[in-house]
């Protein structure tokens, strides 16, 4: 019984083609957004003595497999089939990347290349083929956080003041227009995207955007997004991620209120309370009172309170505020009133 690779080469002879196996290089897949183009990186090898044959004039020809009847779906010499492309490479220098038009859904599957040059030089790379796959929208980009150049993982925090930078990139897909990557976040805080690189179309490599600014409290768990954009003949279509900034900063805001008011009749009560923002979130709180020119600690906890008041508890007091990234200090100014 006959082998698949000798009824290959029954059946290349009897077409006329050279069966030896001769590498090529493309890629094992590759993908295409519906209604764009596509570009296949090739490049092939023929036996030494067929390069006089490699001229000017070689051609290049596309085969679908699966299909039932005639499965060339491009030839470089016959634009009337049903793709619509060109070979950018030059063939006599053995490059076979290939560009297709207007893909849609209905071309996906895996083509093989044959070069068809003078003389005998008919070969069909079958040992390799590419796979092409069409997607509806394009894939989401990386966002990724980097502090003084290093990498940060997404649940970490930074200290405030720390210098950072977002970095958005996506692999470019083959299209008219060259995609772009916006910025926009959910505190509408003015984004400044001062670095983008859009890398060489033809390689399909990646465009990149770099978010470059000082960490402050006020993106502490504000949501930066970024978005890719696609212009696809009369189409827009979009992906976007998107990343969360956890910043670590000391008290803000820190904020004495007094109850029932800051003037208090002798005799009643009053109740000082002090509050303050800050991550990790402030876990000590210092009363003091001033005297003469100078502080003294009354007591620790977020309240202070005086059960009976009279004209010495008249004076200023300070609540301290304190986490492990330091502290903020607030006053305010008690006055006790006589009755009468």
């Amino acid at each position: 019984m006959k082998t698949e690779k000798q009824i290959i080469l029954f059946i290349c002879l009897l077409q006329g083609v050279w069966c030896e196996d001769w590498p090529i290089s493309l890629p094992e897949k590759i993908e295409a957004l519906s209604g764009s183009c596509v570009t296949i990186n090739c490049r092939f090898t023929i036996d030494n003595k067929y390069d006089k044959d490699l001229t000017d004039s070689a051609g290049g020809v596309w085969y679908k497999k699966g299909l039932q009847d005639n499965n060339i779906v491009f030839n470089s010499s016959n634009s009337k089939l049903s793709f619509k492309g060109e070979i950018t490479g030059k063939l006599k220098d053995k490059d076979c990347t290939t560009i297709f038009y207007n893909v849609t859904s209905n071309d996906k599957g895996r083509f093989n290349f044959r070069i068809e040059g003078n003389g005998g030089l008919k070969y069909i790379y079958k040992e390799k083929s590419v796979e092409l796959a069409v997607i509806d929208s394009p894939h989401k980009p990386t966002v990724q956080i980097f502090k003084d150049q290093m990498k940060v993982e997404v649940q970490e925090e930074v200290l405030e003041g720390s210098s950072m930078c977002l970095r958005c990139s996506a692999k470019t897909l083959c299209s008219s227009s060259p995609p772009t990557l916006t910025w926009s976040s959910t505190d509408r805080l003015h984004l400044n995207d001062s670095s983008r690189r859009q890398l060489d179309q033809q390689k399909q490599t990646e465009i990149i955007s770099d978010l470059n600014f000082t960490a402050t409290h006020l993106q502490h768990e504000v949501t930066f997004i970024c978005t890719i954009t696609y212009q696809i003949q009369q189409r827009i279509t979009t992906a976007q991620n998107n990343i969360t900034l956890r910043v670590q900063y000391a008290p803000k805001n820190t904020l004495v209120s007094v109850f029932p008011s800051n003037s208090v009749l002798e005799g009643s009560s009053v109740t000082l309370i002090c509050s303050s923002d800050g991550n990790p979130a402030v876990f000590n709180y210092t009363w003091y009172r001033e005297n003469e020119g100078q502080l003294e600690e009354l007591q620790t906890g977020y309240n202070l309170t005086f059960n009976v008041t009279d004209r010495t508890h008249t004076g200023r007091y300070y609540c301290q505020a304190r986490n492990q990234h330091g502290t903020q200090n607030k006053s305010v100014l008690l006055d006790i009133q006589c009755e009468y």
